[in-house]
Order: C-alpha cells, then structure tokens, then sequence
C-alpha cells in the first residue's frame, strides 16, 4: 500500500525522500504510516521497477538532494490500481481491542484506566480532523484552486476519519459504563 501512497504523492509534483515523509505525516499518517526507512526502501524499489526515476540535485550551502518523479509506467500502474474495484473488506488491526478481550484477569481500575486514557487519545484525533486538518484542506484548495477534486476527496477521506473518531469514543463510552456496572 505504500506504493501508492507514493506514487499518488508524486502524481501531484516531484518530491524528495524528505518531503515525502513529510505528506505522509501531514496527511496519509490518518490512513497509512509509515517509517522514514520504508519510505526509502519503498522508493528504491519502484525506481529499479521503472514506476519513478530520480535525480541528485546540487545544493549550495546544503547537501545535495535527490528529486523523485513519477514515470508514464508508475501513472499508468496508479491509475490501474485506483480503477481496481475492491472486492473485499480489509481486516482491522487493533492493540486496545487484543488488550480489552484478554483482560478479565486484570483489576478492574487498570481497565478502566487504560480505556480512559485511549478516550483521551481519540477525543484529541478528532479534534484534529475537525480543526487542524480542516484548515490544512482549506489552504491547500486556496493555493491550488485548479485541485477541486482532489480537496474535495481529501475533505471526503477526512470525514471518514471524523466519523470513525466519533464511533470509537462512542464505544469506548459504552464500555466504560459497562465495566464500571458490571466488572
């Protein structure tokens, strides 16, 4: 998958290693992660795949930099992943709910605690998709108007997330009164 949070990164304009990590953790992090060394290995891999070609750009004062863009092959290889229909529902990861169903030995405070601390954590993400990401969308669509579609994506996956946040803290009420009645 971090093929093609890449390759749809560079479908917008070349970019170094750097400021690739950068889109990740500005904007796909709410959907995918990933760690400054995938990224490189990632990108090594689809240039010997001739999907992005790069360039060492010399830098006064600094070190040099490499530039990647994207190839005709790695547009073409985007496009054919992103017209692809998804057929199935892709399992879910997730730490609390290994750590809730095996719990029934531990006291009922540290559940409580634990539970509590990730309402704290959720209720700060969804802030974040309602504030912080909201104005980020918002400046990107003022410096590039001729990206409508793309803002208007953008602002459809950030909602998802907005949603989602609202679910889980939803849940996370429901179990904390749960447990507290009947732990």
């Amino acid at each position: 998958m971090l093929k093609y949070v890449l390759l749809g990164a560079l479908s917008y304009q070349p970019l170094t290693g750097y400021q690739l990590k950068q889109f990740v953790d500005q904007s796909a992090k709410h959907f995918w992660f990933a760690q400054t060394s995938q990224i490189y290995r990632t990108l090594d891999s689809l240039e010997k795949d001739d999907l992005l070609h790069s360039e060492i750009q010399e830098q006064q004062e600094r070190p040099d930099r490499r530039l990647y863009s994207i190839t005709s092959t790695g547009r073409q290889d985007l496009m054919d992943w992103l017209v692809q229909p998804m057929t199935e529902i892709e399992p879910t990861k997730d730490s609390l709910l290994v750590r809730l169903f095996f719990s029934a030995q531990v006291d009922k405070e540290t559940v409580l605690m634990q539970l509590r601390l990730q309402r704290s954590l959720h209720q700060q993400q969804l802030n974040l998709f309602r504030t912080e990401i909201v104005e980020q969308i918002r400046a990107g669509m003022e410096r590039r108007p001729d990206m409508k579609r793309d803002g208007l994506l953008w602002d459809c996956a950030r909602r998802q997330g907005e949603l989602m946040e609202e679910s889980y803290i939803q849940w996370l009420d429901e179990t904390i009164a749960r447990i507290e009645a009947e732990f």
